[in-house]
């Protein structure tokens, strides 16, 4: 018994027992009521913070278009004579640099946008002086900037191992590269000596500074290198060049207008004709996940190739972030949605093209950050920014071996700071992520395991995912977070799990929630759970997973969802397997707004008459292109892989060349198969009309080329002959301008005449020296001579083009580069100016009718890119 203080009553062990128990009840209301108003409080800070950093993006915006619009105006009063191309709003003016005034205006919303992240100790003028790169022009353009834009030279991965500059010398080099808009300092020597040893792709390396190619390490050549590298000797009594092509001699004719005055060590001059990329055909989801993101500007992000799209559906207009070397492999957005983090794979020659990660501004599409050049081994495998401390952190998985991850804060330094490095799993690793409640909480997933890392301390304790007596899956596809910190993770039983915050064990699991592999988990703001299947559904659920009855089939054609992001209102944006992105929502149906080919990608045909381009490859499917809406006018399936593809001279018929010696004659307009062909059984490598239109040559790789008289408005098609004499495959061939004579180039690098209409070869090859050719195929020449870099072997140069109505040529290489030249370009180390963006062997290229663009097509990177021709008077800014 003890006695109640505040009125002096007797109370029993029970009563005060019953006192407590109340007493702690109260408490533990107040606790949770607490708990739920923090919870509230934390929600309203989050959105808060959101709705800022979209009104500064959009103000960015804003800023950026009203200078698109001064930009306009002012390329509309400078455009001189009637021959140039219409600008489209691409050209018009996005195509221009702002402002000084505005130019700093961007610098401050990126540096306040970056500022404001927690953990970041470098200030904001540092930010803007030394860790911001200005812009080349898509690396390439005569003027400040350009609406595809790309870090300066600086930030080669090579050289920032090997040579890492100071914030003096970084902000030197930033003030030359906005005075300067192309780099004079490009050395062919490094480009040859390089070659010489192996291919090497797509680099930013090539606009280095001069010390910094003076201090570079290249390993002697051998003697069959020295060998390879003779130059080319003119005999000048016989008009005779003689090229050296793997220490084979090929001899070329000199026209005789030019004999007496000819010499293949001549200098030459880079063209006046530039090129900008104005639009990238493509979208690379058959193998990535979780890299489509829309901005807050409205502009959906995604990448192909070496190149990251930033693409306005409601405007048509792209702009293009150009830092990268080789293939993009994944994607990452800032919670700020403003910066965004791409990782890239290792290219064939990893001095040039090592794996790593940039940071950069989706606004002014500056490089602010470079991390992890010396510490990937193979490629970024996934990435992630934190969420709970606003984004300090960044988590990167390599696919070495080991599939080591790494915590990096990414804003120390220009290089960042690596906080720590682990094995992450034996396995294949599909995704990784931050909880976005807890700052310490890393999740990974892939083959065979989900695990559950803990960051403390400087270092990373890992909890493997306990399935109990469930099925444990293959693969663990996807994961996500609701808004409480549960993880939910699909895997490729098709099923969905639940994993409470802090925990490693199952909480609920749904079977079946789709028949396949679970490829994308979205939980929206409003809590509501959205899933994309192999199956082709995307299904809605609600908090407590249950389906809410709103689905969407994705036809089948598009493929299946690969990563499903939130669009505007309630749209939803989709990337599909099938290398598709759409838009769309449960109510109005998927619409594609990019569509591109899924596998090797070889044959390309400019229309002759219009605006249009056919593209067709591996994947069995031609697609016919319009450059001026951006769109697919139709495609086809064709049933087999193409190789080649031509249109007739009037643009009525279009001529498809398969793997399998099979070629198709179809109707351009109505898609109609008028009838097929059989030469041989290897692929079709070539098909061209003669100028007159009389006959057709089919060049196979069965090393036959193969000449046929058309009749009946190039509907009917009469064999007169076979061309034999290559002892390889055919790989290039053209016709004279009277449409008598050919001439094709061999995989031995051999250069042919030909009777066309006999079919007979012209083995006396000096009678040709002075033909004039309709076009200009053919990589194995006089007129291309210089196209060679020093030390190539033979099959660096896949591709070559002429400029209809200029002298004009524009070469594709293995290194995914698209080079222009004057033409001819009959000069032994010919100059000229090298375009980047390409991730794979640039295969085909053409001239549209009016010269206007260029189109290049990849091989393996599956990627169409559409560049805007744009002649200037000054041909002194040279790239090479």
């Amino acid at each position: 018994m003890r006695i109640d203080g505040e009125n002096g009553t007797l109370l029993s062990p029970g009563s005060s027992a019953a006192s407590n128990s109340s007493a702690d009840e109260m408490i533990e209301n107040e606790n949770h009521s607490l708990r739920d108003r923090m919870a509230d409080l934390e929600k309203k800070v989050h959105e808060q913070t959101d709705e800022i950093m979209c009104l500064r993006s959009t103000l960015a915006d804003v800023l950026r278009r009203l200078s698109t619009v001064e930009g306009a105006g002012r390329l509309t009063t400078t455009r001189e004579g009637p021959g140039r191309a219409t600008p489209t709003k691409d050209q018009g003016g996005r195509g221009r640099h702002h402002n000084h005034d505005n130019r700093e205006v961007f610098k401050r919303v990126a540096s306040s946008s970056s500022s404001n992240i927690p953990g970041r100790s470098v200030s904001t003028s540092h930010i803007r002086r030394g860790t911001h790169y200005q812009s080349t022009s898509s690396l390439y353009s005569d003027g400040h900037s350009s609406s595809s834009v790309s870090p300066a030279p600086s930030p080669s991965p090579t050289q920032a191992q090997t040579h890492a500059p100071t914030p003096h010398a970084l902000t030197t080099h930033a003030q030359y590269v906005r005075h300067t808009p192309t780099s004079p300092y490009t050395s062919p020597m490094r480009t040859a000596q390089v070659g010489a040893l192996s291919k090497r792709w797509a680099s930013t390396s090539d606009f280095a500074t001069p010390n910094r190619v003076t201090h570079a390490h290249f390993p002697t050549p051998t003697n069959s290198q020295l060998t390879r590298a003779r130059e080319a000797q003119y005999n000048p009594d016989e008009g005779v060049v003689k090229l050296y092509l793997r220490g084979r001699p090929l001899n070329l004719y000199v026209p005789t207008s030019v004999q007496e005055t000819y010499s293949p060590t001549s200098p030459s001059v880079p063209p006046a004709a530039k090129l900008k990329l104005e639009w990238v055909y493509g979208y690379r989801g058959r193998d990535c996940r979780n890299n489509v993101f829309q901005l807050p500007t409205g502009e959906i992000v995604y990448f192909v190739a070496a190149v990251v799209v930033l693409y306005n559906v409601e405007d048509q207009m792209q702009r293009h972030y150009l830092g990268h070397t080789d293939d993009i492999k994944c994607l990452a957005m800032h919670p700020n949605k403003l910066l965004i983090a791409t990782g890239q794979t290792a290219g064939h020659d990893r001095r040039d093209a090592r794996p790593h990660v940039r940071i950069w501004d989706s606004v002014s599409l500056n490089t602010l950050h470079i991390i992890g050049i010396s510490d990937i081994e193979r490629s970024v495998a996934c990435l992630a920014f934190s969420k709970a401390d606003g984004g300090s952190l960044l988590v990167a998985v390599d696919e070495a071996p080991d599939h080591n991850m790494s915590v990096w804060d990414w804003s120390r330094g220009e290089r960042g700071y690596k906080l720590l490095e682990t094995k992450c799993s034996a396995d294949q690793v599909l995704a990784v992520d931050f909880s976005p409640v807890d700052r310490s909480t890393i999740i990974t997933c892939g083959k065979n395991h989900i695990s559950f890392w803990s960051y403390d301390s400087g270092m990373l304790a890992k909890r493997m995912g306990i399935f109990e007596n469930r099925e444990r899956p293959k693969y663990v596809t996807s994961i996500s977070f609701t808004d409480a910190g549960n993880v939910i993770s699909g895997d490729s039983n098709g099923n969905l799990l639940i994993w409470q915050r802090g925990g490693n064990t199952v909480y609920k699991m749904v079977r079946g929630a789709h028949d396949g592999p679970v490829f994308s988990i979205l939980v929206q703001k409003d809590g509501a759970i959205i899933t994309g299947g192999k199956d082709g559904q995307i299904v809605e659920w609600d908090r407590e997973l249950e389906r809410t009855g709103n689905t969407i089939e994705i036809p089948e054609q598009f493929g299946s969802p690969r990563v499903v992001t939130s669009g505007r209102g309630t749209q939803l944006v989709v990337g599909t397997t099938r290398n598709c992105v759409l838009e769309g929502t449960f109510t109005f149906p998927m619409r594609p707004v990019m569509q591109g080919h899924t596998e090797e990608l070889w044959a390309l045909a400019p229309h002759p008459g219009h605006h249009q381009f056919l593209t067709a490859g591996y994947d069995r499917t031609c697609y016919l292109w319009d450059t001026m809406a951006h769109t697919i006018v139709w495609s086809k399936d064709i049933g087999e892989p193409a190789q080649s593809a031509a249109f007739s001279n009037n643009g009525e018929i279009v001529i498809i060349g398969t793997t399998s010696g099979r070629w198709f004659v179809m109707d351009a307009e109505t898609r109609e198969m008028y009838s097929q062909h059989q030469d041989g059984n290897e692929p079709i490598q070539v098909v061209k009309f003669s100028p007159n239109g009389q006959y057709l040559a089919v060049g196979s790789r069965d090393n036959n080329i193969y000449v046929y008289q058309v009749s009946e408005d190039c509907r009917k098609y009469t064999r007169i002959g076979r061309c034999q004499g290559h002892s390889s495959f055919v790989t290039h061939l053209d016709w004279s301008a009277d449409s008598q004579f050919l001439q094709s180039n061999s995989g031995d690098y051999e250069l042919l005449f030909w009777n066309g209409g006999l079919c007979r070869q012209i083995v006396q090859t000096a009678q040709m020296r002075d033909v004039e050719w309709a076009s200009n195929t053919c990589t194995l020449t006089f007129a291309t001579l210089g196209i060679w870099p020093e030390g190539a072997d033979g099959t660096d140069v896949n591709t070559c083009t002429k400029a209809n109505h200029s002298s004009v040529l524009a070469t594709g290489d293995d290194f995914g580069k698209v080079k222009m030249f004057n033409s001819p370009a009959c000069h032994q180390k010919a100059r000229c100016l090298e375009y980047s963006g390409h991730s794979s062997h640039v295969t085909a290229l053409g001239f549209l009718h009016d010269d206007s663009r260029l189109i290049s097509t990849g091989g393996r990177d599956t990627a169409v890119m559409q560049w805007v021709v744009s002649a200037t008077s000054s041909s002194t800014s040279s790239q090479h």
